[in-house]
């Protein structure tokens, strides 16, 4: 059976609480979330901190299985939290990675957001993305990254800080965007939403096997039959199961939610515009997420 890392699951997202835009539709279900995502194949799944208070909650998910794990870290587009008090925000985020030395993986979600600038301008994401990356300094973990629209101005600033390495994750960039993360040692992270266009799978289809990582960015960016990759999705790996919000059961997922166990889809679609071996595309990919975030895994294991 394939092994699997989701690199990026929001599983602290209110819908796996079953509310929904503020209502609530159904019973907590992220239990059986879990349970279709291990029977799936995913050997490790890496929690997403948004914020602060996120990556507290997502921290204290992490600790209720082995095989979960987090990152801290705070969004651009969140990044006016830390204007009331810059210093003790950051304080606190460090104390946060600390206390959960054994979980946390990564720093992040942190980056630059140039589509979404009404949550918060470009001055201000840039200021503290860079508070962010002194976190590295002390606890040398990977960065967990988000760049939309702004490859630019993140490549710029990533620049000014030797030694560093990490992914830029859901990446929807050009082809010459990704190779210059490359170029500096980062590696690039794929989910649905790289895989939304023509132009997106010609990119995927250029990028190394081995500089490539694989997300759902749960419960968002699934693979959706307007996408250009649907089609390549295999037909055991079509969603058949899947309920409305409404008409929620314990056996079938909720429609339009994204859950890592879909993570097969993106490696379906990966593999055929690769025109790879799927088995040992996966093998390799695995193989490289174990690399960035377990370094110190038993890799015999494999």
């Amino acid at each position: 059976m394939r092994k699997f890392i989701d690199i990026g699951a929001n599983l602290t997202d209110l819908m796996y609480s079953g509310v929904y835009n503020g209502s609530s539709k159904h019973v907590p279900d992220l239990g059986q979330v879990l349970k279709r995502s291990w029977d799936a194949g995913l050997e490790k799944i890496i929690i997403t901190g948004g914020n602060l208070d996120e990556s507290r909650k997502a921290l204290k998910i992490a600790e209720s299985d082995e095989r979960l794990f987090t990152t801290v870290g705070v969004h651009p587009t969140r990044c006016s939290e830390f204007e009331a008090d810059p210093q003790n925000y950051l304080a606190q985020m460090k104390h946060t990675m600390e206390n959960g030395a054994r979980k946390v993986v990564a720093i992040g979600e942190c980056g630059l957001d140039y589509d979404r600038l009404q949550f918060c301008p470009k001055e201000v994401q840039k200021m503290y993305f860079e508070m962010q990356l002194n976190l590295t300094k002390s606890s040398n973990l990977p960065l967990f990254l988000h760049c939309r629209n702004a490859a630019q101005d993140l490549a710029e600033i990533l620049g000014k800080y030797p030694n560093l390495r990490g992914v830029v994750h859901s990446f929807d960039g050009t082809l010459d965007e990704a190779r210059r993360f490359i170029d500096m040692n980062f590696l690039i992270g794929l989910n649905g939403c790289s895989l939304k266009t023509k132009e997106n799978l010609e990119t995927v289809s250029a990028l190394p096997s081995d500089k490539i990582l694989i997300e759902t960015d749960c419960p968002w960016c699934e693979i959706r039959p307007t996408h250009a990759g649907y089609s390549f999705i295999s037909k055991e790996n079509l969603i058949t199961n899947s309920v409305k919000k409404e008409k929620w059961r314990t056996d079938c997922m909720v429609k339009s939610r994204n859950e890592p166990c879909n993570i097969r889809q993106v490696l379906d679609v990966i593999a055929v515009v690769k025109n790879e071996n799927p088995d040992t595309l996966s093998k390799l990919i695995y193989e490289n997420t174990l690399k960035l975030f377990f370094p110190d895994a038993n890799n015999t294991s494999l």
